[in-house]
C-alpha cells in the first residue's frame, strides 16, 4: 500500500510505495563565514547543538565550499551539520530514520525558510527522496554514521548501559525487532558470530554462551542488568567496560547499519551532479573499511585480477578520491567534545 508524503506547512500532498515521509520547511538565520579563524567563533561551532554536537565542524565546511549548493544530510541527528550548512549560505535536505531526532532538528531550524527541508527516511532509502521534491541531483552528500548525543543520553533509548533504560537500541522505534528480542531469540552461534562480527568481541563465544544459558533462568529487562551480567562473567580486562562492544553489536544488529551505509554508498555517485562530493564519517573500523574500500573502487579507473590477460576499464569508475588519508580531529575538538576522538571523515568527488 502507498504511503503518504506530506509538506504539513504547505498542504501538498505526494504518494510514495512502501515509506513514510514527513517533509518539513524552515526560514534562514545567517551565514556563517567559510573560513572561521576566530577561537571563540571556532569553540561556538563545536557547541553549537545542545541536542547533538556535531562532529569535525570545520572538515564538514571545507568539504562543501562556496554557497547556494543543494546537500543532503543524510543522517540529520539533532541538525548540527545541518545548522552548519544552513549558516554557509547552502541549501540543505536532511533525512533521519529517527522520528525524535527528525522533529528536534525540524523545530530548532525552522527560521531557514525554503533553505531547509526534512524528510523522515533511511539514508538507504536515498535515491527515493529527491524525484517527489523535484530535484535530480546534489552537490552534495553528508553522513555521520555515529549515534547521536542525545540518543545516547537517552535511557529510554535503551543504546548506553551508563544508565538504566529497556534493551531497544531501533534507531526508528516504530520498526524492526529491538536488542532484547536478540539476546532472548538468537541463537548461540548467531549471537557469537554478531558479537565477533560488529563488535569485534574477542570473547563472543563466551559470552553469547553465557547469555543463552542465562536467559532460560532469567529475562534481560534493561541495559544495566545486561551489562552488568557481562561484567560478572567475562571480568574487566581493559579500560573499557566489557560490554561495550556487545552494545555496539547489538546496535548494528538491531539497525542494520552496516547493510544501510552499502546501500547509501551504492545509490550516492549516481545522485550527484560533476563535482558534487560524497563525505561520510565513520567511528568504528567496520564503518571506515566499507567506505574506504568503496571510495578505493569506485575511482579506480581500471582493475585487473590474476586470472586477466591484462588489466580491464572499471565500469564503476565515477569517483575522484579527495582525502588520501582520513581527517580528523584536533586535541581542541576532542577535549570539547570526546566523541568525536574516532571520527573520520572521507572525502570523494564525482567526474
Amino acid at each position: 500500500m502507498a504511503a503518504s508524503l506530506t509538506y504539513p506547512f504547505s498542504g501538498a500532498h505526494l504518494q510514495l510505495p512502501g515509506m513514510l515521509y514527513q517533509i518539513c520547511d524552515g526560514l534562514g538565520k545567517f551565514i556563517l563565514p567559510s573560513n572561521c579563524r576566530n577561537e571563540q567563533m571556532k569553540d561556538e561551532i563545536l557547541g553549537s547543538s545542545d541536542y547533538h554536537t556535531p562532529v569535525l565542524p570545520e572538515q564538514v565546511l571545507k568539504a562543501f565550499p562556496g554557497k547556494n549548493r543543494v546537500i543532503i544530510d543524510a543522517t540529520a541527528g539533532g541538525g548540527g551539520h545541518s545548522e552548519l550548512l544552513l549558516k554557509a549560505g547552502h541549501k540543505v535536505i536532511a533525512l533521519d530514520r529517527d522520528v525524535d531526532s527528525l522533529a528536534q532538528t525540524a523545530t530548532r531550524l525552522k527560521e531557514f525558510g525554503d533553505a531547509f527541508t526534512s524528510v523522515h527516511a533511511n539514508f538507504s532509502c536515498i535515491d527515493e527522496v529527491l524525484a517527489p521534491l523535484g530535484i535530480d541531483k546534489v552537490d552534495g552528500i553528508l553522513a555521520d554514521f555515529g549515534v547521536s548525543s542525545h540518543q545516547l543520553d537517552e535511557a529510554k533509548r535503551g543504546f548506553s548501559f551508563m544508565r538504566s533504560g529497556p534493551l531497544d537500541m531501533r534507531m526508528n522505534q516504530s520498526q524492526g525487532i529491538t536488542a532484547k528480542e536478540v539476546v532472548e531469540t538468537y541463537s548461540e552461534s548467531e549471537l557469537k558470530r554478531i558479537f565477533w562480527e560488529y563488535g569485534e568481541e574477542k570473547q563472543s563465544g563466551k559470552i553469547a554462551r553465557c547469555l543463552v544459558e542465562e536467559r532460560q533462568k532469567t529475562e534481560f529487562h534493561t541495559t544495566l542488568n545486561l551489562a552488568d551480567y557481562i561484567l560478572k562473567r567475562v571480568g574487566r580486562r581493559e579500560k573499557i567496560h566489557p560490554a561495550t562492544r556487545v552494545f555496539q553489536a547489538l546496535r548494528i544488529e538491531v539497525n542494520n547499519e552496516l547493510g544501510e551505509i552499502e546501500s547509501l554508498l551504492k545509490k550516492s555517485p549516481a545522485l550527484l551532479n560533476t563535482g558534487g562530493r560524497l563525505t561520510l564519517i565513520s567511528f568504528h573500523s567496520l564503518e571506515d573499511r566499507l567506505v574506504k574500500r568503496f571510495f578505493a573502487h569506485q575511482s579506480a579507473k581500471t582493475i585487473d585480477r590474476p586470472e586477466w590477460p591484462e588489466a580491464k576499464p572499471n565500469p564503476d569508475y565515477c569517483l575522484k578520491t579527495i582525502t588520501k588519508k582520513p581527517m580528523m580531529a584536533d586535541q581542541r575538538e576532542c577535549k570539547i567534545n570526546p566523541r568525536s576522538r574516532t571520527a573520520k571523515l572521507r572525502i570523494a568527488e564525482k567526474i
